[in-house]
């Protein structure tokens, strides 16, 4: 019995295509592990407790497997480079850019660029604030210091240090 006949074009398209799929979901991968957190945590949204804890054990795995799933990006890449014309290649070098980026934004505490503390606490008395007085703060009295803490630029920061009534404390929210 004889082989049926194959076109030697076939054949060296599935290499191809497999390179182009695993190049395209390792760099896809790359980029989820590091977008996932960053869309989900972000200051004055809601986040629901199922997102959240999705976000911080994506955000804790991701520079692990950033850099995994990046050097697989980078071998799918230099197997299609010599089969695949110039125009593709600027593609495949403008992915593996965001590729690379991602992985190493995984690696640096991005969310202090959207979370910064304050460096020094402003106040303003009671009757010259400008809280509205539907707004929601947090308040500390301590030997009779008392500040109140407007729970939405709290929200934002999350993280103030301060002194009250001569104890030094630290606000979050």
């Amino acid at each position: 019995m004889q082989a049926p006949p194959t076109t030697t074009g076939a054949r060296s398209k599935s290499p191809q295509v497999l390179a182009w799929v695993a190049f395209s979901v390792l760099a896809g991968s790359t980029l989820a592990l590091f977008l996932v957190p960053a869309i989900i945590i972000q200051p004055f949204r809601f986040q629901s407790a199922r997102a959240l804890v999705l976000a911080m054990a994506v955000r804790a795995q991701a520079p692990y497997w950033t850099v995994v799933t990046a050097a697989g990006a980078l071998l799918a890449a230099l197997l299609l480079w010599r089969r695949i014309p110039r125009w593709n290649q600027a593609v495949v070098l403008a992915a593996l850019g965001l590729t690379a980026a991602a992985a190493v934004m995984t690696h640096i505490d991005y969310f202090e660029w959207m979370f910064h503390p304050v460096a020094v606490a402003g106040f303003d008395s009671a009757s010259s604030s400008r809280v509205d007085p539907s707004e929601m703060v947090m308040t500390v009295n301590f030997n009779g210091d008392a500040r109140a803490y407007p729970v939405f630029e709290m929200a934002y920061h999350h993280v103030l240090n301060d002194v009250v009534g001569g104890v030094p404390i630290a606000v979050t929210y």
